[in-house]
């Protein structure tokens, strides 16, 4: 999906997460670089405006000094996830996302949702223009997304999933930190089996 003006957003491919760019023919946003070399290849010659971390975990930021230096570009994650992010990397990033914090690119502008429970400074970037949101871990097509062998706070997650997911509009794309999109008209429809079944990963892959 694109906007109006060229604004679009691009799955990056070959990282242990998904990787996402926003923007257009000139620069960009990268959320959540796990491998710089596809990230800055994908991103070729464009300016990479700042690098936005959905939560601390490994997969989600250990390319992002690396990416980010490459135009000197600002890092942004939510404070709550500095400790998650020192065990990747010795140096603290340069923003501490707010809720309903804003950060734009091309003609769009990314809105920081603080969704808590797969990590404690967990957050969604949701684009009005575009018609999508970015959710990390907060959700994906199967449910809330563990960490491990298992949810740090399942309720706070499927808490944050019915109060910060599902209250955006139904046809909004969900583009996850981890396999395929869908939709919060989908997640809305699933969300009483996951709460059903709790924190149970048996029959999860």
């Amino acid at each position: 999906m694109s906007s109006p003006d060229g604004a679009r957003i691009e799955l990056v491919a070959g990282g242990p997460a998904n990787t996402w760019l926003v923007g257009d023919d000139d620069e960009v946003i990268v959320i959540d670089p796990g491998t710089p070399a596809p990230v800055l290849a994908a991103a070729g010659e464009r300016e990479i405006l700042a690098v936005i971390c959905t939560h601390g975990h490994h997969g989600h930021v250990a390319g992002a000094p690396e990416v980010a230096h490459r135009d000197e570009s600002p890092i942004a994650l939510h404070p709550l996830d500095r400790r998650d992010w020192r065990e990747v990397h010795a140096t603290d990033p340069t923003i501490d996302m707010e809720d309903e914090g804003v950060f734009g690119v091309s003609d769009v502008t990314l809105e920081v949702v603080h969704a808590p429970g797969h990590s404690r400074g967990s957050v969604l970037l949701y684009c009005e223009a575009l018609g999508a949101a970015f959710t990390g871990d907060v959700v994906g097509e199967r449910g809330p997304v563990p960490h491990g062998a298992g949810f740090p706070d399942w309720t706070k997650q499927m808490d944050a999933i019915g109060a910060r997911v599902l209250t955006l509009p139904s046809q909004t794309r969900l583009l996850t930190g981890h396999g395929e999109e869908f939709t919060v008209a989908t997640a809305d429809r699933s969300f009483s089996s996951w709460y059903s079944a709790g924190p149970d990963l048996s029959g999860r892959d």
